[in-house]
């Protein structure tokens, strides 16, 4: 798997990506968080995907294989860490709250302007500090294995709007509803209900992040009305969707 070096070997970078602009599949040798500054970003890996709006930042371990894929004009601010920062964050990649602490620390490391290399490391201590102090966040959508699972997971992405029971998605597929759901906590830590909520939130942030009205957002997620999905994504995201939707502009 070649590495990608995001056209630079600095440690700090912006990098921006327009609109649906992917990344190669590629790995580093060192971990790094991805900040995006604007725009909504993805990560994709064999194992789901991670998605992170303006305030979160996504950490990708040293070695672990991933794409960026942007929604909307999306700048990544990108800062390496030495091995003995990576230590403080998770083992797997994960999307943590940024702070407005984290991110003046971010965007300072990612300016043009010269700076010591004493200063540079406390900026990047700053950073972890401020992000490992708050838990992950649930933004974590888990790609299960299974050829059932894979078929429903389908399904289900093909028609959002349609809140079909698993019971009824088992019958397309041929396995009980029992079954269904053991196979979700199995190979996704989670059930069927909250596994397809994230993929509702991950659907919902693209279509905000592109314009669409809340309220069309709303129907097209599955949600039987706008107060219903404005506390599910509030609950996950931290705050409205229209307050989401207003930070973009």
């Amino acid at each position: 798997m070649p590495e990608f070096r995001h056209l630079s070997q600095d440690l700090e970078l912006i990098f921006p990506l327009g609109h649906d602009q992917r990344t190669p599949v590629h790995t580093h040798p060192l971990g790094h968080l991805v900040y995006p500054a604007t725009g909504l970003l993805s990560l994709v890996t064999e194992t789901g995907a991670w998605i992170a709006p303006p305030n979160r930042v996504v950490w990708i371990p040293a070695g672990f294989e991933h794409q960026h894929r942007a929604h909307g004009s999306t700048d990544m601010h990108i800062v390496f860490l030495s091995a003995a920062m990576a230590a403080q964050l998770p083992d797997a990649p994960a999307v943590l709250v940024m702070t407005p602490l984290a991110r003046e620390a971010t965007l300072a490391l990612t300016r043009d302007e010269a700076r010591s290399a004493s200063s540079l490391t406390r900026l990047r201590w700053v950073i972890i500090d401020d992000v490992v102090s708050a838990p992950e966040q649930p933004l974590h959508l888990p790609e299960p294995r299974d050829d059932r699972l894979l078929a429903i997971a389908a399904l289900v992405e093909r028609d959002l709007s349609s809140p079909v029971t698993l019971d009824q998605l088992g019958r397309e597929v041929g396995a009980s509803e029992r079954t269904l759901s053991r196979l979700f906590y199995r190979e996704t830590g989670m059930g069927f209900r909250q596994w397809r909520t994230q993929l509702r939130i991950h659907r919902a942030l693209i279509m905000l992040t592109e314009g669409t009205p809340v309220t069309g957002v709303a129907a097209a997620c599955g949600w039987a009305n706008p107060s219903a999905f404005i506390d599910a994504f509030t609950a996950l995201v931290g705050q409205s969707p229209g307050r989401y939707q207003r930070s973009l502009l």
